[in-house]
């Protein structure tokens, strides 16, 4: 499976949404590229236009999410069957969506959508927020899960850094891989979050949106 390449190795994120000034499909392939030379061993972006961009420039496996808000509900990360078919055409070996027990749009259900990812000879990653949404993704047919909505659902504890006790809990239940994403700042976080047994690592923030790394700094200069 593609995922063994991953086991201890670093997934890098190169997201930049319309409201941000990285936010282009050119822009996101040079980030791509510069964590690739960094060794990334895959890249987690996301919608079609980056996706191909960073295939195209960095040969790397990606894993792919479309961010799409609909009014009926909570869920943004590829949400819809719609999504998803865009994912599987488009190329992704690994496609990812939000895991969380809260009501789809258009009331679709997340089994659907696995046995899509499934008959398409894909991967799935669910992203998950706690410990119940990890045990029923593994349940319907995930490949593997990461923590990624812990601190992003309502009914999470939020935390500056990330959630490492998630990451243990879910390695103490599940059969299939975890990954440790979500906060992680440092890379004292990321060999933290392989001393809980995380099987891989994926980073973003922290490295690929200046805007915030820049903040970091910003708030530490003397009043």
């Amino acid at each position: 499976m593609l995922f063994e390449k991953f086991k201890n190795k670093l997934v890098i994120s190169c997201q930049a949404l319309p409201d941000e000034p990285l936010h282009s499909p050119f822009i996101m392939g040079r980030m791509a590229l510069a964590a690739k030379m960094a060794g990334a061993v895959a890249i987690r972006c996301q919608s079609v236009a980056d996706i191909v961009e960073i295939k195209k420039v960095t040969g790397l496996p990606v894993i792919g999410l479309i961010k799409q808000n609909y009014d009926d509900s909570e869920i943004y990360i590829t949400p819809t069957k719609k999504e998803v078919q865009a994912l599987i055409d488009c190329g992704c070996e690994i496609i990812a969506l939000d895991a969380t027990l809260r009501d789809r749009p258009n009331h679709e259900k997340l089994e659907d959508l696995v046995m899509m990812i499934k008959k398409a000879n894909r991967l799935s990653l669910a992203d998950i927020s706690n410990d119940a949404e990890g045990l029923n993704a593994q349940k319907i047919g995930f490949d593997a899960v990461s923590t990624t909505l812990s601190g992003y659902t309502p009914y999470t504890p939020k935390l500056k850094g990330p959630d490492l006790g998630l990451v243990a809990r879910m390695v103490d239940k599940l059969a299939i891989p975890v990954f440790a994403e979500g906060r992680i700042n440092t890379p004292d976080d990321l060999k933290r979050a392989y001393e809980v047994g995380a099987y891989g690592v994926i980073v973003g923030s922290a490295i690929t949106r200046p805007q915030l790394i820049a903040k970091n700094f910003i708030e530490a200069l003397p009043n």
